[in-house]
C-alpha cells in the first residue's frame, strides 16, 4: 500500500515539474543561500534555521526565519519586495522567532504586494501556522501594532496571506505560483510537532528543505526525488537515543534517504554543538548509502545550482 502510495508521490511530482520541464537547471539563475545554519542553542555562533532561494538575481523564497535571520537577511543584500513567499516548516522558535521581526521591518521597505506564507497545520500541541500568525500580528497578538498587515479591512501597503498545510501523513501538496516557480510540501515526523519538508522548483531547478525530522514516515524520498539539493538537518550524531531520535535523524538515515532520492547534492545544516566537531563521522556514516557532494552549511555560504559541484 505504501509503494502504491509512493509511487503516486512521484507522479504527481512529475505532473508538477512539468511546465518547467523545457528548462534546464543551468547556469547561475537558481541559487540557495544559508542565512542561519544552527538551531536553537545560545553558544553556537550561529544564526537558527533560515534560508534563501535566489533566482535570477532577486531573493524571492525565505524558507523559515529562525533567530539572526533577519541580520543575515540584510548582510545579503535581498530586499523584501522581492519576496514571493515565506515557507515554515514548524514553529519551533529556532524556525520561526524573527517572522514579526521581518514583518516589522518591512515597513521601511517597498513592499506593495501581499506576501503569502505557507506552514503547517495545527495539531494537539502546536497552533496551526494562520493561528501563529494571528497569535503574533492579530488585533490581540502579542505585537498588535502591526494587526493591518493581517486585517483585510485595514489599510496597508500589503497584507499577509497565511496558508495552511494539512497534516495527513502521505499527503502531497502542491502550490503553484508562476511560470517560473512553485512549491512542493509533505509532512514529516517531528515528534509531536506539527512539522512539513518543502521542495522548491524554480527554473527547472528544486531544492527540498527536510526541515527537522526524523524518517518514521519515509516519504521525504519522494518529494526529493532527483532534487539538485537537498537540505538536511545535522542535529544529532549517530549515537543518538531516545527523544534525539524522534525528533532528528541520525547521519546514517541522511545518507539512506539521500540515496533513495538520488539527490545531486546534499548540504548539512541545522548543526548543533553535539555534531559540531564530528563532521567527518558524520560524512562517514553518510557515505555508507549516499556518493554524492556533500557540504557543511555555514551561515552565509551560497550554492549556485546547475553547476558542476
Amino acid at each position: 500500500m505504501i509503494r502504491k502510495i509512493l509511487t503516486i508521490f512521484s507522479l504527481v511530482l512529475v505532473f508538477t515539474a512539468s511546465a518547467q520541464a523545457a528548462l534546464s537547471c543551468s547556469g547561475n539563475n537558481v541559487s540557495l543561500q544559508v542565512l542561519g545554519s544552527g538551531g536553537p542553542e545560545l553558544d553556537d555562533q550561529r544564526a537558527s534555521s533560515a534560508y534563501l532561494i535566489w533566482i535570477n538575481g532577486k531573493a524571492r523564497v525565505l524558507v523559515d526565519t529562525g533567530a539572526g535571520a533577519s541580520l543575515n537577511f540584510d548582510q545579503s543584500g535581498a530586499k523584501f519586495e522581492d519576496l514571493q513567499a515565506i515557507l515554515l516548516t514548524h514553529l519551533h522558535v529556532d524556525h520561526s522567532a524573527d517572522l514579526p521581526a521581518f514583518i516589522k521591518g518591512s515597513f521601511f521597505t517597498a513592499r506593495d504586494q501581499d506576501l503569502s506564507i505557507y506552514g503547517p497545520a495545527g495539531n494537539q500541541l502546536m497552533p496551526s501556522s494562520s493561528e501563529f500568525v494571528q497569535t503574533l500580528l492579530g488585533d490581540e497578538g502579542a505585537f498588535q501594532y502591526l494587526h493591518n498587515y493581517v486585517d483585510n479591512e485595514k489599510d496597508s501597503a500589503y497584507h499577509i496571506k497565511t496558508v495552511d498545510v494539512a497534516l495527513a501523513p502521505h499527503k502531497l501538496h502542491t502550490y503553484p505560483v508562476n511560470n517560473e516557480l512553485s512549491f512542493n510540501a509533505i509532512p514529516v515526523h517531528h515528534g509531536p510537532i506539527a512539522a512539513i519538508a518543502w521542495r522548491v522548483n524554480a527554473l527547472g531547478c528544486s531544492i527540498t528543505f527536510s526541515g527537522d525530522m526524523n524518517n518514521s514516515y519515509q516519504t521525504l524520498a519522494v518529494l526529493a526525488e532527483g532534487t539538485d539539493i537537498l537540505v538536511m538537518t545535522n542535529a544529532v550524531p549517530e549515537s543518538a537515543q531516545g527523544v534525539a531520535t524522534q525528533l532528528h535523524m541520525r547521519p546514517s538515515q541522511i545518507g539512506e534517504i539521500a540515496q533513495k532520492a538520488q539527490a545531486k547534492q546534499v548540504v548539512l545544516s541545522h548543526k548543533m554543538n553535539r555534531t559540531t566537531g564530528n563532521e567527518q563521522e558524520t560524512i562517514r556514516y553518510i557515505k555508507q548509502y549516499y556518493s554524492g557532494p556533500i557540504a557543511f552549511a555555514n551561515d552565509m555560504d551560497t550554492f549556485s545550482l546547475g553547476s558542476k559541484y
